[in-house]
């Protein structure tokens, strides 16, 4: 497959974070950022299929509505006339190769979850490990752009055995040797509840916006968190958060 310099660029970005030693909702969001810029995408979600529960869960997502995406999992997932089929698919697919657009658009999933985040064209890849699916990617495109291509989706394609094996690393670290949040550690920083989650989702790697976002507060009190994280900590970049951290894993 041909791909110009930019796509090149950001394939190997994205080969880079797989490569990398993150847990496996960073492994997820970082792909999934570098992804909506490599297939000119407006909106990103990833899951992870439970068996027992029979339900996806552990969301991540990127410039999507937490409340619908609520709606979604406790309503529409169990009334999706796509994602079943696509889950059953060993590869990257379009979702109008499952369900044509026309007939998707008549749908009560269409008008009534993926409308009210602006999504119209969707592309899906699910990751198995020996027949477990261990996570996914659900790429959307809003209705100003054109539906995905199969080209759209071996780029997917190629870039899916390296996160599947991403996936494996960060499930195994989880299993075998969980990692400190400052969720788990407040007290030793006197972090209230809502700075130790704001300091997790910083280590993450989430922009200012997707932080207010995801946790419905406003940018200056998100400021005003961030200035009393770093006073409390002794740190004043948002990399040495990263750092904290890495040291406290390896004095357990």
């Amino acid at each position: 497959m041909n791909l110009t310099d930019q796509e090149a660029n950001l394939v190997f970005s994205i080969m880079r974070d797989l490569s990398g030693d993150f847990d496996h909702n960073e492994v997820r969001q970082r792909v999934g950022k570098t992804l909506l810029e490599l297939l000119n995408a407006d909106y990103f979600a990833s899951y992870v299929w439970d068996e027992d529960q029979k339900k996806f869960v552990s969301c991540v997502q990127l410039n999507m509505n937490n409340d619908n995406l609520k709606v979604y999992e406790d309503y529409y997932q169990f009334h999706d006339p796509i994602t079943p089929t696509l889950q059953r698919r060993k590869n990257a697919t379009p979702v109008s190769e499952v369900m044509s657009h026309d007939r998707l658009v008549r749908t009560e999933f269409f008008n009534d979850f993926l409308k009210k985040d602006g999504l119209c064209f969707g592309l899906n890849y699910f990751a198995y490990n020996r027949g477990e699916n261990i996570g996914d990617v659900r790429i959307w495109r809003g209705s100003q752009k054109e539906d995905f291509t199969d080209r759209d989706a071996k780029i997917v394609d190629a870039i899916g055995p390296s996160f599947v094996n991403a996936l494996i690393r960060a499930q195994n670290a989880d299993e075998f040797a969980p990692s400190l949040r400052f969720s788990q550690l407040k007290e030793d920083f006197r972090f209230t509840t809502r700075q130790a989650e704001i300091a997790d989702l910083l280590v993450l790697g989430l922009m200012d916006e997707e932080i207010c976002e995801k946790l419905c507060i406003s940018k200056p009190t998100l400021r005003t968190h961030i200035t009393a994280i770093f006073r409390k900590s002794g740190l004043n970049r948002r990399t040495q958060l990263a750092q904290c951290l890495a040291e406290k894993n390896h004095h357990l």
